[in-house]
């Protein structure tokens, strides 16, 4: 069936409604991933967002059990240049096309993805409709600028756990405030012994801190952190009486927490092959990459907070720290499992300063 997606600027790209869901809506972001599709459509930090995968050809090993980054599909919708037909692996469990059917997530195949790319790399991210009918082009162009606006809002609501959950069980706790957090965290600590309180991000100082952590763990997840008053309020009381470590969005709470402002990027950093640059070593690590803010360089004066690794690709700030306090966040995923670079050092560095 053919389909189409109209951007809030009036282009149209046409393709093919690859499975039964007909209608999405949300702001349209691309990831250069050649890998982990299961992870990006998995992960709370595209929620609500629909993501054009650059790389040509998705969905070769279906989905398994192992690669989940959380237990549900995040995204609104999914274009693609070509899906796989015959997915093949010894680990598959589904193909994705029947785990995105299940999901109600909307797939639009059969589209010129680089040239839809070079689009937001030109016009930055935009809100975006994947319809069958554009019988009324004006009016699907204003419910691509709405579908955006949607998404500018608290997004954490939407992907917190409700209640608190342990896992693992050692003499080390960390409370986990989870703003959307992925199941490779959990793993990161629990296997470096350490027992991990997951705790909603509407979670206060008082209640985190009668759960005797030893450390506090500031989790990624999706949207504007501006909009995030009260977990900022949070950071902002546990900061001198626990070691913090946060990433992603959780990196851009600490930083606002301590006095900084974020500021967004024209089309984000999405992809499992971003560089950075550890100022202190001078060694490069290839990360992986999900957000639309960063924290602005120009409003660290007066914070007490030092940049300690910044993007290769745009200079941004990507690691901060504090000078006084066992206080530090990375912008990247540093999950230390296989599929990803060797960034799991951070979470190394997090338990030692217990």
């Amino acid at each position: 069936m053919k389909g189409y997606l109209v951007l809030e600027n009036g282009r149209v790209f046409q393709g093919s409604l690859l499975n039964e869901c007909r209608h999405a809506g949300g702001e349209v972001v691309f990831t250069t991933a050649m890998i982990s599709y299961q992870d990006v459509i998995t992960d709370p930090s595209y929620y609500g967002q629909i993501v054009v995968m650059t790389y040509p050809l998705v969905g070769n090993v279906g989905f398994n059990e192992s690669s989940f980054a959380s237990r549900r599909a995040m995204v609104e919708g999914l274009i693609l240049r070509e899906a796989t037909a015959f997915p093949s692996h010894w680990e598959m469990e589904t193909d994705m096309i029947s785990f995105l059917n299940d999901s109600n997530v909307t797939v639009l195949t059969d589209v010129d993805t680089r040239a839809l790319t070079r689009v937001i790399r030109n016009g930055g991210t935009m809100g975006g409709i994947i319809t069958a009918d554009i019988s009324d082009p004006g009016k699907l162009t204003a419910a691509a600028r709405e579908a955006a606006a949607r998404l500018s809002g608290d997004l954490v609501q939407h992907v917190t756990r409700r209640d608190i959950e342990r896992f693992g069980d050692a003499d080390k706790r960390i409370v986990m405030l989870d703003l959307g957090s992925k199941t490779g965290v959990l793993k990161s600590f629990t296997q470096r012994g350490c027992e991990v309180v997951a705790v909603p991000a509407f979670g206060s100082a008082t209640e985190i801190m009668a759960l005797q952590p030893d450390g506090l763990f500031v989790s990624d997840g999706p949207g504007d952190p501006q909009s995030l008053v009260y977990v900022i309020e949070t950071v902002k009381s546990l900061l001198d009486h626990l070691p913090v470590f946060g990433v992603g969005l959780g990196h851009q709470l600490i930083a606002l927490a301590l006095g900084a402002k974020v500021s967004k990027l024209a089309y984000g950093h999405r992809g499992s092959n971003h560089p950075v640059k550890n100022l202190k070593n001078d060694r490069v690590y290839i990360t992986t990459q999900n957000h639309g803010y960063t924290v602005d360089e120009k409003t660290l004066a007066g914070t007490e907070l030092d940049i300690t690794l910044r993007s290769l690709n745009d200079h941004t700030v990507e690691g901060i720290c504090h000078q006084r306090l066992p206080v530090f966040s990375v912008q990247f995923d540093p999950e230390g499992y296989i599929g990803y670079s060797d960034t799991g050092i951070f979470f190394d560095q997090f338990i030692n300063s217990i």
